[in-house]
């Protein structure tokens, strides 16, 4: 199965990026879950926790102030306006 790429963004600066083979979230709408394949979407992100499995045992939780989430050919883009990693690694 192919990897995601991600990227965690924050208004003032890139929060994460890298492979990941899941990717959950709170949206407007509900509970998301991403795995490679998904079909493309755009989603209001709700505040709440999003958590980056990384590929292997790298990876990401953080806490949003709410934003948008897209989805196309395997790639995944997250933007907030405040992001607060709460477990695994920041920047990489």
């Amino acid at each position: 199965m192919m990897a995601l790429q991600v990227e965690l963004v924050a208004a003032d600066r890139s929060v994460w990026s890298g492979e990941a083979s899941l990717v959950r979230a709170r949206t407007a709408e509900g509970e998301i879950g991403i795995m490679s394949g998904h079909e493309p979407l755009l989603a209001i992100l709700a505040p709440g926790d999003v958590a980056i499995s990384g590929s292997g045992a790298d990876g990401v939780t953080a806490t949003v102030s709410g934003g948008f989430f897209s989805v196309d050919h395997d790639k995944v883009t997250i933007v907030a306006e405040q992001v607060e990693v709460t477990a695994g690694s920041g920047t990489r």
